[in-house]
């Protein structure tokens, strides 16, 4: 088994996640097999109770663990699907070694960071590995070199590196090198973070310079004297605005024939069809665009960024020449003033989240894209809202959900969202949230089939509340269709006579890639263009 240790220096949110992936990427593209792994230093067992303002979109995997947006990042580009074991916290490793101490597990020895959170911690990325049948393992540490709670992992990739052969592992550190008033790239942060890299007992392999600009000859050979590498070590990372394209930049860079001979692995052909793929869809000048607006609450386009991916593949996937304009619409705005503009939008997409806030004005959004026919996708929360708009303004009922008047048990209101009965004994709060992948049966004569073209497919949940089966046959028998279910449960709701109104109960952005879109994506994406292209012949535009 070979490691790639990838670590990051000066300041946090460099892209460290992206370069773990685009390493992946090009071994991948070179046909071998690759794993990957992300340990996160914070103290949370997971990223489930995280504040999206503070941590970005949690990521759900297909046994429900919830994690790191980086994560998400590795499943796009690599098209894998991973499990929680390929999430490392120290608030995993800490209760496991805890727990084990009070079964006895010690023998009454001293419990401490060296020898046994290290080992834990080098347990947990031996399993992943072995078990992966992978040629090469990536691991990404999270955090910045220094932070205090990022030794314990620092020291454990620094006693792999010792007992593994020389030629098995390499460490890559990824910095910052700032650019000063008169265009100067700046390596002083850089041969510090290195330093203090050096003080934990770790020499970096090769270090990635993100930068503005791609470095300059005078840049590469200053890092190169005053940390430690060869040139050829180098590698710029520069700003690039479709993160796709980094592994092409990685590669003209020379950093995968690198890592192949530092690792002595076998030098094999790169396959360029990935490649090909990104770079049609970039270089393709003068492209059309079309805008979805996007009802949010968050505020922060983080939080949302598997969407913003989907939305992307289904353009790289698709043969025209379309990219996304993506307007970002506070949804408390529209509680206030429907300021969306009709002839101006392509589609409306209403995504996921949790509570009142914003609630109504996602309500006034979907209210607008049924009756001004315009295409829409409702995901998670925006599919239960979905539920309640057509019960309140077509249904003429008092609509809800349980989960705005949790304490409020009147009869009064219709709970149309609310928990199933199967529910209503748990407190359903925190890790009880339905996770990960389900089985959803989807019916013939519907959107969802013609979209999917099969009738039974896996996709990913995070969510606590379902529709109420109790009006079921009320909302079908006045025009809403129900395509897609899990058992008792509905997944997937549409409004036949319109251009396209579907949303779904579960997270179609999480199994979405560059080698395999969303077919709910690419159905939304399509629709838009089509509705774009009405919109212009009948103004005479074209």
């Amino acid at each position: 088994m070979k490691y790639i240790f990838v670590t990051g220096g000066v300041l946090s949110g460099l892209g460290k996640g992206i370069t773990t992936a685009s390493i992946g990427r090009m071994l991948k593209n070179r046909a071998y097999k690759v794993t990957v792994l992300k340990i996160d230093p914070y103290i949370n067992i997971d990223a489930g109770t995280m504040n999206p303002f503070q941590h970005g979109e949690v990521y759900v995997l297909k046994d429900g663990e919830e994690v790191d947006l980086d994560l998400g990042h590795y499943e796009r580009f690599l098209n894998i699907e991973l499990t929680g074991d390929h999430n490392i916290t120290t608030g995993k490793v800490y209760l496991k070694v805890i727990e084990e101490e009070r079964k006895g597990v010690f023998l009454g020895n001293t419990v401490q960071i060296i020898p046994h959170i290290t080992d834990e911690i080098k347990k947990r990325i031996k399993k992943v590995a072995d078990k992966s049948n992978a040629d090469i393992c990536i691991i990404e540490l999270g955090g910045t070199v220094g932070d205090i709670e990022g030794m314990p992992f620092l020291e454990s990739v620094r006693q792999i590196r010792r007992e593994e052969n020389k030629e098995d592992t390499l460490l890559v550190h990824v910095t910052l090198i700032p650019i000063n008033d008169i265009g100067e790239q700046k390596t002083k942060p850089t041969q510090h973070s290195v330093r203090e890299l050096k003080s934990t007992g770790l020499q970096p392999d090769v270090i990635v310079g993100r930068c503005k600009d791609i470095l300059t000859r005078d840049t590469e050979s200053k890092i190169a004297l005053f940390c430690d590498v060869s040139e050829d070590a180098v590698i710029s990372n520069y700003d690039t605005e479709n993160i796709y394209m980094v592994p092409m930049m990685l590669e003209k860079e020379g950093l995968g024939d690198y890592i192949v001979e530092k690792l002595n692995i076998e030098k094999r052909e790169v396959d360029q069809e990935w490649y090909n793929k990104v770079e049609s869809y970039d270089n393709v000048k003068n492209k059309k665009k079309i805008k979805v607006a996007i009802v949010a609450k968050y505020g922060f386009e983080d939080a949302y960024l598997s969407i913003k991916e989907a939305l992307k593949h289904s353009c790289i996937d698709s043969n025209h020449d379309y990219k996304i304009d993506i307007e970002w619409i506070d949804a408390e705005d529209l509680e206030k003033e429907l300021t969306l503009k009709y002839d101006e939008i392509d589609g409306i997409l209403v995504p996921g989240g949790f509570g009142i806030r914003g609630a109504e004005g996602k309500i006034n959004a979907i209210k607008y894209a049924r009756e001004m026919d315009i295409p829409f996708l409702g995901i998670c929360f925006g599919f239960q809202l979905a539920v309640v708009e057509f019960s309140r303004n077509v249904l003429k009922l008092d609509a809800t959900s349980r989960e705005f008047e949790e304490n409020n048990q009147s009869s009064c209101k219709d709970f149309v969202i609310d928990l199933l009965p199967d529910q209503k004994t748990v407190n359903y709060k925190g890790g009880t949230m339905r996770l990960g992948d389900f089985l959803i049966d989807i019916e013939k004569d519907s959107l969802a089939y013609t979209l999917y073209k099969q009738e039974r497919v896996c996709e990913r949940h995070r969510h606590r509340y379902e529709v109420n089966t109790d009006y079921l046959d009320m909302l079908q028998n006045n025009g809403l269709k129900f395509s897609g279910r899990c058992g008792k449960r509905v997944e997937i709701l549409e409004i036949p006579d319109k251009r396209f109104f579907l949303a779904t109960q579960y997270h179609p952005e999480f199994k979405s890639s560059i080698d395999n879109p969303s077919p709910i994506f690419l159905g939304f994406v399509n629709a838009m263009i089509d509705y774009k292209k009405e919109k212009e012949d009948k103004h005479g535009c074209r």
